[in-house]
C-alpha cells in the first residue's frame, strides 16, 4: 500500500469552514504539520479539497 506525507503549507485562516474541517479531518492543526495518511480514495478527495493550503509527497 502506497502512503503520502501531508503538510499544511499555507494557514486555513480565511477559508471556508469545510475547508477548514477537512484540515481537521485529516489530523493537521498547526501550520507545518506532517502527517501520513494512506493513499486510498477518500484521502485523495479530501487532499483535493484543500490542495491550495498543503504539500503532499509519496513516503516510501
Amino acid at each position: 500500500m502506497d502512503f503520502l506525507r501531508v503538510t499544511l503549507v499555507k494557514s486555513p485562516i480565511g477559508y471556508s469552514k469545510k475547508q477548514r474541517d477537512v484540515l481537521r479531518a485529516l489530523g493537521l492543526r498547526k501550520l507545518n504539520s506532517s502527517v501520513v495518511k494512506a493513499n486510498v480514495p477518500e484521502i485523495q478527495g479530501m487532499i483535493k479539497r484543500v490542495s491550495h493550503l498543503v504539500r503532499v509527497v509519496p513516503v516510501d
